[in-house]
C-alpha cells in the first residue's frame, strides 16, 4: 500500500469518527452559530447534519491547535453548497464553523480555493 492510499484510508476513518460521535451530541461553537445566523448566511442545524452525513473532507488539519479538525464540503437539501469545519471529541462532535463558500475564494467545484487564497 502506497503512502497515499494509507493517507486515504486514515481520513476515511477519521470521517467515520465524526459521523459516529454525531449521532451522539453536536456542539456549535459561538463563532459557529453567529456565522450560521449571519442574515446572508441562514445555515440551519440540519443542513449542518446533511453536509456530515452526505458530505466529503475536502481539507485535513491534524496538527490543528483546537485538535484534529478538518473542513467537509456538501451540498444540503436545499441545493446549497455548504462547508463545516468541525472537530470530534469523545463524547461529542465541535462544529466550529459553517459557511456558504464564496465563489471570490473557492473555485467552481467549492472544493479548491483559488490560488491568492492558498
Amino acid at each position: 500500500m502506497n503512502d497515499k492510499n494509507l493517507k486515504m484510508d486514515e481520513i476515511a476513518e477519521f470521517f467515520d469518527k465524526i459521523r459516529s460521535v454525531a449521532l451522539r451530541k453536536i456542539i456549535y461553537t459561538r463563532h459557529a452559530l453567529d456565522e450560521m445566523n449571519s442574515e446572508e448566511e441562514m445555515i440551519s442545524k440540519d443542513e449542518v447534519r446533511q453536509v456530515i452525513f452526505g458530505g466529503e473532507i475536502i481539507e485535513n488539519y491534524p496538527e490543528d491547535k483546537r485538535g484534529h479538525s478538518c473542513l467537509i464540503f456538501g451540498f444540503s437539501n436545499k441545493g446549497r453548497p455548504v462547508h463545516v469545519v468541525c472537530s470530534p471529541e469523545e463524547e461529542y462532535l465541535w462544529i466550529i464553523t459553517a459557511y456558504l463558500p464564496s465563489k471570490d475564494k473557492w473555485e467552481d467545484d467549492f472544493k479548491t480555493r483559488k490560488k491568492e487564497d492558498v
